[in-house]
């Protein structure tokens, strides 16, 4: 049985978060083995790892994990009732624009880059919004 658009685009989505939790494994792994940081010392919200890349690193991998839980429950709805003919359109964009997402996060805190990362969010938001009133028979 061939993989619907929905069902790649989810599996993505969990593959990014992956991903990022890849990366900031070993940037802490580094920092431990180098002796820079103790291994018990990281805080929560990334405040106090070195560099700005590391702590824009703890900040997508959280909100990446933040929209999963939405973006994975409506995903799975139209898979289970067999009705990704109504999500499989835009799967492949809202991937894309979580990946976007993140990617501007990573790369600058910036204005330009914070509306960037915004405008990736909002058409993730707008495709979530769409797809629930589409599987709620309102549109």
């Amino acid at each position: 049985m061939p993989l619907s658009l929905s069902a790649a685009a989810l599996l993505g989505l969990v593959a990014w978060s992956l991903l990022l939790v890849f990366l900031m494994v070993n940037q802490r792994g580094l920092l431990v083995l180098a002796g820079r940081m103790k291994v018990n010392a990281f805080a929560a919200d990334g405040s106090n790892t070195p560099g700005a890349f590391g702590q824009r690193l703890v900040r997508a991998h959280a909100n990446a994990l933040e929209n999963l839980p939405m973006q994975a429950a409506v995903l799975l709805y139209a898979i289970a009732a067999g009705q990704t003919a109504i999500t499989d359109p835009l799967a492949g964009l809202l991937l894309g624009a979580r990946l976007f997402q993140s990617c501007m996060h990573l790369i600058s805190t910036s204005a330009l880059f914070v509306w960037l990362r915004f405008a990736g969010f909002f058409v993730q938001v707008a495709i979530l919004a769409w797809w629930l009133l589409k599987l709620a028979g309102l549109a």
